[in-house]
């Protein structure tokens, strides 16, 4: 029987402190980059050792590890104290992405616009719901390759609320609230100066920002971003809206989950993938090598042999963590009406026959199994059989490093607008469903049977 959360009891002061610190770590993640550098910083505090990819590793039981590619894309990983040469071991993992639709700007970003606008040449990163970028506050954000004598090293740069994109008003064309399809070659170009900016003012700050000259900036990847702050709000407080929530919510209690369980029996893993918004086929992203190699170089660092390592991998589990689609209020046909879900009511447990969703019997039943015990709510979800839905890395990543996996995601509504909304309660039902998971010892058998043995 599926668990129920009390939907008619408001958050605690213990849930919205717990939404608070989530919406501190979307504001401090404006891109992908940022949200690897807000993740290292946990880890860092919480006595985790950084291995570069391109550095030999020592891991050990009881080591607490952490691994980054591109800047944009973190795996960290906790060795069970009890693992050995001698026993068998296994994977628990947790993945979600830290990247959100956007704009990117263009190589030659900063242009002329008509009269004496300046204009900044951007092209849609990710699936954006369009129409609601215009008349928002927008800032720069992402990395600047930067030259310093005979080396390149990457900037974190941030320029907070330096553009916009302005609609027209309805009174020059009165058939846009009949239908407004933005161009996005034509429309979605934000303004930074009505002409009081000379030619050259936008590469100019980003060189102040990032306390270099000009000539020194290679290259970048920057991106604008919703200026706006996540937040709390209702009657209830029982909503958090802001930009990114997709993913973000899960990258944020996939970490918070685990960097608070332990298990000495197995080797728990957290991802944050960077690209799932554009494929994922990307070398940092959930269909590149990346999980595999960490992986297999943490077994080979503690001795085991690949043998070992495709073993473990037999007996392994992922939960793949990305945000799913909550009942619309005003457009509820829209969903399937056995397996819909609703905000403030536990994670999400997302099923599809076309396997876009990893989700099957085997994955469902475990992670079922270990919610139960726990008493932690949880809900289904699965898009009406007329509709095609979207997919998210869980099926990705297997295609490198193969394990039973299940695909989860916090409950929002407007998924890929400039601003998301989700329920505050789902911060903490949603951590408590990942930290079970990871403090459960699951021992799989082939695809015959499941042991849990918690912790």
């Amino acid at each position: 029987m599926q668990e129920k959360a009390d939907s008619k009891r408001v958050p605690t002061a213990e849930e919205i402190e717990e939404a608070q610190g989530f919406c501190h770590f979307v504001n401090d993640s404006p891109t992908a980059f940022h949200s690897v550098s807000s993740i290292r910083a946990r880890l860092d505090n919480a006595g985790f050792v950084y291995l570069p990819e391109g550095a030999a590793w020592h891991v050990e039981p009881g080591s607490k590890c952490y691994t980054v590619r591109n800047n944009s894309s973190i795996i960290a990983f906790k060795v069970g104290a009890q693992v050995s040469e001698e026993q068998p071991y296994h994977f628990q993992v947790l993945a979600a992405h830290g990247d959100s639709p956007a704009l990117k700007l263009k190589a030659t970003s900063e242009v002329a616009g008509c009269e004496s606008y300046v204009q900044l040449d951007a092209e849609p990163y990710g699936g954006m719901l369009d129409y609601t970028w215009f008349d928002r506050p927008l800032s720069v954000a992402g990395r600047l390759l930067v030259r310093h004598e005979n080396r390149v090293s990457s900037r974190l740069v941030q320029l907070d609320h330096v553009a916009r994109i302005p609609s027209l008003a309805i009174h020059l064309d009165r058939s846009q609230n009949e239908s407004f399809s933005p161009h996005r070659e034509r429309d979605l170009m934000p303004i930074v100066s009505a002409g009081l900016c000379a030619p050259g003012s936008f590469e100019a700050c980003l060189a102040h920002v990032a306390g270099v000259s000009e000539n020194d900036i290679l290259a970048r990847d920057l991106f604008l971003v919703s200026s706006e702050k996540a937040s709390i709000w209702g009657i209830a407080h029982e909503f958090i809206s802001g930009p990114r929530l997709d993913d973000l919510m899960c990258a944020y209690v996939a970490l918070e989950a685990f960097l608070a369980a332990t298990n000495p029996n197995a080797i728990l893993v957290t991802c944050c993938f960077d690209n799932e918004e554009v494929g994922s086929n990307t070398k940092q992203g959930a269909m590149s090598t990346f999980l595999a190699d960490t992986l297999q170089r943490l077994s080979l660092s503690l001795g085991a042999s690949k043998e070992d390592y495709l073993r473990a991998l037999a007996c392994s589990m992922l939960v793949s963590c990305d945000n799913a689609h909550a009942v619309h209020p005003n457009r509820s046909g829209l969903y399937d009406p056995h397996n819909r879900c609703h905000l403030n009511e536990g994670i999400v447990i997302k099923e599809a026959a076309n396997q876009h969703y990893c989700t099957d019997a085997f994955s469902r039943a475990a992670l079922i199994a270990i919610l139960e015990r726990a008493g932690i709510p949880y809900q289904s979800f699965a898009n009406r059989s007329d509709m095609a839905g979207g997919s998210t890395l869980g099926n990705l990543s297997n295609i490198q490093a193969s394990m039973h996996a299940v695909d989860v995601g916090c409950p929002q509504l407007a998924m890929h607008s400039f601003s998301e909304t989700a329920g505050v309660r789902d911060v903490a039902f949603a951590r408590r469903a990942l930290e079970a998971f990871l403090s459960a010892n699951v021992i799989i058998t082939g695809a015959e049977s499941i042991e849990i043995d918690p912790r």
